[in-house]
């Protein structure tokens, strides 16, 4: 049966007045009136993309301009983390903007931002909003991404392979590490035999990035892979390589 729902739908005046009135309990100078009626005014005809840059660009008009003090209070109306692996674009939708805030406008901030990058994961998703710190500091947020893959956080460690992936579904490619992948490969070997899901669906996806952007460098660890006798990496290599002819 056919719906007329749409995610689009869900990212206007609904989604501002929303963040507006969580916002204003952290922030009560936040004026939610015109956040409000700015958000419904540019968000038509735009897509569901569009209209999440567009959020969160408003997000930076109307909170303080300093992102020292408006990240905080973006963080504060985060809630509660997600106990689950699903429902982060269905329960927690609304924080899509925030994600996308820290990703255009902390930049300069590295060690502030990959901390509220690390709260977001833990509810929606952080994998957009750290590649371009990957891009910009790329040692540097390896040391915290190999952290992110030992953590006990299953958003965490899911994390840790989606934000390195060379090629993330609608988002551009990232290719800091094409040419010498070993950095991310070492990232992977800490999630060959994760035993949730989530994680290895990522893992997978991300070795099937590379069979396509660098298969010379991949082959090598899938091989070993097989040889392992775990079940959750046997898994991850099965999924990874379904498409091989």
């Amino acid at each position: 049966m056919g719906t007329d729902y749409s995610i689009t739908e869900k990212f206007g005046a609904n989604l501002a007045q929303l963040l507006a009135e969580k916002i204003g309990k952290a922030y009560p100078e936040f004026n939610a009136d015109r956040f409000i009626q700015d958000t419904d005014k540019r968000t038509v005809g735009q897509t569901y993309t569009q209209r999440v840059a567009t959020l969160a660009e408003l997000l930076k008009n109307y909170l303080p301009a300093d992102y020292k003090k408006a990240l905080p209070l973006l963080m504060a109306v985060l809630g509660k983390e997600n106990p689950n692996e699903t429902g982060m674009f269905t329960h927690y939708y609304w924080i899509l903007p925030i994600g996308k805030f820290v990703q255009e406008y902390g930049i300069e901030h590295f060690e502030l931002s990959m901390k509220a990058i690390e709260e977001i994961t833990k509810r929606n998703t952080g994998e957009y909003a750290v590649r371009p710190y990957i891009r910009k500091y790329p040692e540097a947020s390896l040391k915290i991404i190999e952290k992110w893959a030992k953590s006990p956080n299953f958003h965490l460690r899911r994390l840790a392979s989606e934000g390195l992936r060379p090629k993330l579904p609608w988002a551009t490619k990232l290719d800091t590490f094409i040419e010498n992948p070993a950095p991310v490969f070492r990232i992977l070997e800490w999630l060959k035999e994760d035993e949730i899901l989530f994680v290895k669906k990522s893992v997978a996806n991300h070795l099937t990035d590379w069979l396509k952007v660098n298969r010379e460098a991949v082959l090598p660890l899938i091989e070993r892979w097989k040889t392992s006798a775990n079940p959750h990496t046997q898994w991850i290599i099965k999924r990874a390589t379904r498409k091989i002819q």
